[in-house]
């Protein structure tokens, strides 16, 4: 298929124009509706895939444009995916994909065509492997760099278990081999010499962008260097010829291959850890994949698979695209945009454009992105000042130590992350950076609630993980203005690391305060003739909610003062004479409750033996599938009309002698709302 005004692809074979059909109107059925597991593959031929491989392209396309997702991963990994499933047996054999975008094709072939109009949909298909939808999924965590160690471990486990008929498949690409933890587990897969285990490398050359480092520079030589076989040929041709000793001349120098592969060709690498290397392979000629494949499944041992494919492959405007090869895109738009329609900027444009502003004021500032410049806005950054940015490749954990280096150095570096990333670094904040009380700033996008990116990309996590590591300041910005103004602070402290965290999507409405509590932004206080009846803190965007939701509130002549703590670690000290002039303390986050700011609060208030009660409201302590922010939102009880009901409720409870107020309907509980917790002295 094709765009108007973009050029179709083609493929290895001519497209036909499908046969008119028997009776109008009936549906012609496709190759790719015919394959309803991998057993469908195993007989066709070569121009039977090609075709196939052509019809899953269009699915690829048309669905990705239309809903959103990682298109050009996909579109690079066609042949290799039915070169697998032709090869080994899933499920009997495992495959694990790394990172987990790369498995559409996966889905295709594996009986989800039919359901793949509903990817990253509410209820539909995850954009991930999901153990959920099918026994061939195994792995669902979208983390890079992890499947080298599952598959060492599993393989090790068929070993054990004596089932030495089954095989153990990680394809590892994007990027994924810049991590990290992938050459922990290499180093122990080189001594796993009875494993059946197939490694392969899917070297496409970039993450989202062109990837980074001095291993993707390695495979970069492998990508463009012939001079091992040429040489190898030319000395097998010229020397066997040679009369009387060419046969014996030609083995001696056979025994010289290891040395004549260290000085043409630098795959070496991987042979001298002991694991075989097989590559490397033109990963769009299927057959080609397929023969490596059957080898390395054969040879009974750790087998590296090294093949080379093209991010967007067959669809031109993904392979034009310089920026990622269209790595993910987002989905059409329901309306078409209204011409001359100001722009609604995202959140992450917002810290695009101040980082830029904070690099001409300040020359000590350094950003450090871990592989995604463009997706955490780092990008405008790096063109304003191509000095001053370090991409350290799918490596979060080098990047915050990176950056305490850089801090002693005299440097303020600024990590930008998504939220669900900084997870892999907590030890190296808190112990590389926070021991040392170095002045740098972590940036979370993508923090709270993400939505059709499913559990692994839900930032949740952070608000509580980064509550125990002392000496951090952590922001949460409101509004883009808010983005700007905690940006500015947080690089000012010099005696420590800062956070500002922010969500995915774009930007609401101002939310401008009308007065001070402490550093806190008060929002909005009681209307007249209203008691000081409840203290609402909320976190971040939050706040914003917790504005609509005191407007409810009022309705029922409850008296409620909404506050924006703007930095939600420290606490603010002047919440606790607050709290005592209120009847209820209540806290709202988009994190996971368990011991985030909320959770901070309510210890607070204790310590400082307040005993007006403290509530908190939050994301419930679990994965959550895949669906709109919003949705998301309104099902763990975190919408305005949720949180109203909520509190009407617990207010109604502290007014001596008041029966429930008129119009609060039923329990939160029974409204589907996320339970919440209550803190207290004994009474």
């Amino acid at each position: 298929m094709s765009h108007a005004g973009e050029q179709p692809y083609t493929r290895g074979i001519d497209r036909q124009a499908p046969a008119p059909h028997e009776h109008e109107g009936e549906h012609a059925v496709t190759m790719l509706e015919n394959i309803t597991g991998p057993q469908d593959l195993k007989n066709l031929s070569q121009d039977q895939l090609s075709l196939l491989a052509s019809e899953i392209r269009d699915l690829l396309v048309e669905t990705c444009t239309r809903l959103g997702g990682h298109l050009g991963p996909n579109l690079g990994v066609v042949e290799l995916t039915l070169a697998m499933h032709r090869v080994f047996d899933s499920p009997k054999d495992k495959l694990i994909f790394d990172t987990g975008h790369q498995s559409y094709v996966h889905k295709l072939l594996t009986g989800r065509v039919a359901e793949f109009g509903s990817l990253k949909q509410e209820g539909g298909l995850s954009g991930y492997p999901s153990q959920a939808e099918s026994e061939h999924d195994l792995v669902e965590n979208s983390h890079a760099s992890t499947s080298l160690s599952y598959a060492d471990g599993m393989a090790k486990a068929f070993r054990v278990r004596g089932e030495r008929d089954r095989a153990v498949v990680a394809v590892i690409g994007d990027g994924a081999l810049t991590g990290g933890m992938a050459w922990e587990a290499l180093n122990n897969i080189a001594v796993a010499r009875d494993s059946r285990l197939v490694m392969v490398v899917n070297d496409n050359g970039r993450s989202y962008q062109p990837t980074i480092g001095g291993v993707a520079s390695h495979l970069a030589q492998v990508r463009v260097s012939r001079r091992y076989e040429d040489v190898l040929d030319r000395i097998k041709t010229t020397v066997s010829s040679t009369p009387l000793v060419g046969s014996t001349m030609y083995g001696a120098l056979h025994g010289a291959k290891k040395g004549l592969k260290d000085f043409l060709q630098p795959q070496v690498m991987f042979e001298d850890l002991g694991i075989k290397y097989v590559g490397p392979i033109d990963g769009h000629d299927e057959a080609a994949v397929e023969s490596a494949l059957r080898m390395a499944r054969d040879f009974g041992r750790p087998v590296l698979v090294h093949v080379i494919t093209r991010k967007g492959f067959g669809y031109a405007p993904a392979e034009q695209n310089e920026q990622d090869q269209m790595h993910q895109v987002g989905a059409a738009p329901a309306k078409p945009p209204v011409p001359g329609a100001p722009k609604v900027k995202a959140w992450t444009d917002v810290f695009a454009d101040e980082m830029v502003a904070v690099g001409a004021r300040r020359g000590d500032v350094v950003g450090i992105t871990a592989a995604m410049m463009h997706p955490v806005g780092l990008a405008p950054f790096v063109a304003a000042y191509p000095d001053r940015i370090y991409d350290v490749g799918i490596a979060e954990q080098h990047a915050l130590t990176s950056a305490a280096g850089l801090a002693m150095g005299g440097l303020h570096p600024v990590v930008a992350l998504y939220s669900t990333f900084l997870n892999r670094a907590f030890d190296q904040l808190l112990m590389d950076v926070a021991l040392h009380k170095l002045p740098v700033t972590v940036a979370l996008d993508r923090s709270g609630v993400t939505g059709t990116d499913g559990a692994s990309h839900n930032g949740m996590w952070d608000g509580s993980i980064l509550q125990v590591i002392p000496g951090l300041r952590v922001a949460a910005p409101r509004d883009g203005s808010r983005i700007a103004e905690l940006l500015n602070e947080a690089v000012e402290v010099s005696d420590g690391p800062t956070v500002i965290r922010y969500p995915k999507g774009k930007v609401g409405a101002e939310a401008e305060a009308i007065g001070k509590l402490g550093v806190m932004d008060v929002l909005s206080e009681p209307g007249e003739g209203l008691g000081r009846d409840l203290l609402l803190l909320g976190a971040g965007p939050m706040a914003v909610t917790c504005t609509d939701a005191a407007k409810r509130l009022e309705d029922h002549g409850i008296g409620v003062t909404v506050v924006d703590p703007r930095w939600t670690k420290p606490v603010d000290p002047a919440v606790v004479d607050a709290a005592r002039r209120h009847r209820l303390v209540a806290v709202v986050e988009d994190n996971g409750r368990v011991g985030g700011f909320g959770d901070a609060v309510c210890r607070l208030l204790r310590d400082h033996d307040v005993d007006t009660p403290c509530k908190t409201f939050g994301l419930p302590q679990e994965f959550l599938d895949h669906a709109s922010r919003d949705s998301i939102l309104e099902a763990t009880g975190l919408s305005a009309q949720h949180l109203a009901r909520q509190l009407t409720e617990a207010v109604a409870k502290r007014t001596p002698g008041a029966a429930e107020t008129p119009g609060t309907a039923e329990p939160a509980e029974a409204a589907g709302a996320a339970p919440v917790s209550e803190d207290r002295l004994p009474e």
